[in-house]
């Protein structure tokens, strides 16, 4: 309780606040705490009293709960549309319609052009009667415009990584249709190849884009199964060598004994295959790859891929798992990195980007034994 102080006679005397009016109302009998709300939440009484102001509210409109107690609400709480006009005046929530049950969330602002999502509902004692109650929601908008501009950002650049491929295909299949008979065997084989590439690019970027959905809707789906860790990093090095790379360009240290290990196979190939592709188009000299059990075989297994390169700026290191990242080398889409962090996190595990011992970067993720099953 607030405590006002007045100084007579040379004494101190204690003169206290009158107490905030109590809400009736069943969340008070079931003992809600108004501050343990996630939103801001300003309830008026039927003459337009503000008797609650929780802490979220007092938070995302910068007034102190006491000042706003007691107050009306317009004054404690004094909006405007985006045009600039009076919001309560507009809505007259205790002299408009009786018919009326509230009003949907919009966008108003607060003194200062601050935007904020205001919603409320209006508590009548009969369907007609006249406002017992002025309940009102506040929710900031800054999470809503990351999430929109993260969902314009991921639109163009889905757009531009298509863009690409389908102009390649549409112009290969045309002239083949159109010119059969004029190019030669090889020519055809040539670009056939390269529509089946383009196909291929289209097809990853499709299912990388299944995977973010999936990730941001805690949905992503893991058949566990026993996985043979230094196999996989085995095959992945194999296809890189396939592919031209140097057979001594990888170097595989393995610690025995690991501890039996229950993932997704498919999901820690995929980890694999973007941290050692990742390696090998942007690093330079040895990859380096450590399997070991963490410090108790029962924690799991730690895998490290290093690198000799230039590493990763200090300045970047805390974006590299965001959609979009691509380091000063453009290529690819940017997501591989949030896909490969939202695969580990599904398992359990963790994810961690640092400078190698050689100056390149290193990527260290843990994996937890896990159990059998199928897990979403």
């Amino acid at each position: 309780m607030s405590v006002g102080i007045s100084r007579q006679a040379g004494a101190h005397r204690s003169v206290p606040r009158p107490a905030a009016p109590r809400i009736d109302s069943p969340a008070a009998e079931l003992g809600l705490d108004p501050d343990d709300l996630p939103d801001g939440l300003v309830v008026a009484d039927e003459k337009g009293r503000v008797v609650c102001f929780n802490a979220a509210a007092a938070r995302i409109t910068a007034v102190c709960p006491e000042e706003a107690l007691g107050q009306s609400v317009e004054d404690a709480l004094p909006l405007e549309d985006l045009e600039g006009r009076r919001w309560w005046q507009l809505t007259d929530p205790y002299g408009g319609l009786a018919i009326r049950i509230g009003q949907p969330e919009r966008n108003l602002l607060l003194p200062g052009g601050r935007e904020v999502l205001v919603s409320a509902r209006y508590v009548r004692t009969r369907p007609t009667g006249p406002l017992h109650r002025l309940v009102i929601s506040i929710r900031d908008t800054e999470a809503r415009r990351r999430t929109e501009r993260s969902h314009a950002e991921l639109i163009a650049t889905v757009a531009h990584e298509l863009r690409s491929p389908l102009t390649s295909v549409k112009g290969f299949t045309a002239t083949l249709l159109a010119k059969w008979e004029r190019f030669t065997d090889d020519q055809k084989k040539l670009m056939l190849e390269t529509v089946d590439a383009d196909a291929n690019r289209v097809t990853r970027l499709i299912a990388e884009l299944l995977d973010i959905s999936r990730i941001d809707s805690g949905r992503l789906e893991l058949r566990r199964q026993p996985v043979d860790l230094p196999a996989a990093v085995g095959r992945h090095i194999q296809a890189h060598v396939a592919a031209g790379q140097a057979p001594d360009r990888f170097l595989v240290r393995l610690q025995q004994p690991l501890p039996d290990l229950w993932a997704d196979p498919d999901k820690i190939d995929q980890v694999l295959s973007n941290l050692l592709e990742n390696a090998v188009r942007h690093g330079e000299g040895t990859v380096t790859i450590d399997v070991a059990p963490q410090t108790s075989p029962l924690e799991g297994t730690a895998v490290t891929v290093s690198d000799e390169g230039p590493g990763i700026p200090e300045e970047s290191m805390g974006r590299v798992f965001t959609r979009f990242w691509r380091g000063s080398k453009r290529g690819g889409t940017g997501l591989g990195l949030y896909i490969v962090k939202g695969i580990v996190e599904a398992h359990g595990g963790t994810i961690t980007v640092g400078r190698g011992p050689a100056g390149g970067a290193e990527f260290r993720f843990t994996l937890p034994v896990g159990t059998p099953g199928y897990l979403l």
